[in-house]
């Protein structure tokens, strides 16, 4: 009998501890780091600073890992070496991908479906192109353009899930992922921290976020909307959890010559650079899947972009343009506004 209850209050004694973690304070902690070529930022709520270095730690570690294998920058990572392999003239080779470049992928391959090409990985060949007329500040060649528009088309780039196999059918591919790599990024970094057991999370690349539960004693994590001016603060936040938002433009990539404007968007359909300005955010359950549609959307363009949205569960779009002209326009789904807090970020 002594035994039992020595057996109970030690049940009591150990259900005590448990509840007094649980009703701790937690602290607020962030940490960041270069990678992917911006900075990433992963913020969150712990009980002491040795769990937030832990999740820290392998967040980053994560993003790393991913930067080495998804940069086309970097000719040793996987994505380049599956560029290499590009069909030359004989038969295509179907390569078996990881785990990560698989889902990047497929993900990709989605959008890019949906949008009948307006988001388009394979745009490689262009992005060279137009990265290197920023740089020069000068307009590429037709004839280059039009060579390099050669090797760009999604429907090349054939996907086996049983194999888990890509294949690249056209001469001189190359993949780009800057439109959709860092969403996954961002998501994996939140996936990581509640592997360790911190449920409140959020991790940020530029603009590409993924959070998971709310800071305490909020409904969401309060977002500012990136304005088209960046010289203006946001006036419209969000109030987000468990969820990824992403908002792309050409505010701060852009190139201008003869005084016309040209976004650091190409529009893979045609090989040029989207006109006119935009600032496009959008709301989805995964970090990835916002930063792929919120691209397609700038390429796309106000009177397609609210269609492309509802072909996705649970995504919200807001997305405010101006033309050549100046003139301006805000085109919204009807379920953005819900997710909007009236006040300022503290």
């Amino acid at each position: 009998m002594a035994l039992r209850y020595l057996m109970v209050a030690a049940w009591v004694l150990a259900a005590s501890v448990v509840a007094a973690e649980e009703t701790a304070p937690l602290a607020r902690f962030s940490r960041s780091e270069l990678h992917m070529g911006v900075e990433f930022e992963v913020v969150l709520y712990a009980a002491n600073e040795k769990q937030a270095d832990e999740a820290f730690t392998k967040a980053m570690a994560r993003i790393a890992a991913l930067d080495r294998a998804l940069s086309d920058y970097d000719l040793e990572s996987e994505l380049s070496k599956l560029s290499e392999t590009s069909n030359r003239g004989g038969e295509a080779a179907a390569v078996r991908v990881s785990d990560d470049l698989w889902a990047v992928l497929s993900q990709a391959r989605e959008i890019s479906a949906a949008s009948e090409g307006a988001f388009d990985v394979t745009i490689g060949p262009l992005s060279k192109l137009w990265r290197r007329a920023r740089r020069w500040k000068e307009l590429p060649e037709a004839d280059a353009l039009a060579s390099a528009k050669l090797g760009v088309g999604y429907r090349a780039l054939v996907l086996n899930r049983r194999g888990q196999t890509a294949k690249l059918m056209k001469p001189n591919m190359r993949l780009d992922l800057g439109g959709i790599g860092k969403g996954y990024a961002v998501d994996e970094a939140v996936k990581v921290v509640l592997g360790c057991g911190i449920t409140r999370v959020l991790a940020r690349a530029s603009g590409d976020i993924a959070c998971a539960d709310a800071p305490p004693g909020e409904r969401g994590w309060r977002i500012g909307i990136a304005p088209l001016d960046p010289r203006e603060p946001p006036t419209r936040f969000l109030e987000l959890a468990n969820r990824g938002v992403s908002t792309s433009g050409d505010a701060r990539q852009h190139l201008i010559v003869d005084g016309r404007r040209y976004s650091h968007i190409i529009d893979p359909r045609t090989g040029e650079c989207v006109r006119g300005r935009s600032s496009v955010t959008v709301i989805a359950p995964r970090g990835m899947l916002a930063d792929g549609l919120d691209t397609a959307a700038c390429v796309i363009g106000p009177d397609g972009a609210k269609e492309l949205m509802q072909q996705f569960a649970g995504v919200e779009m807001l997305m405010v343009s101006e033309d050549e002209n100046g003139r301006q326009r805000n085109v919204e789904t009807t379920g953005f506004k819900k997710f909007e807090k009236y006040e300022k970020c503290e």
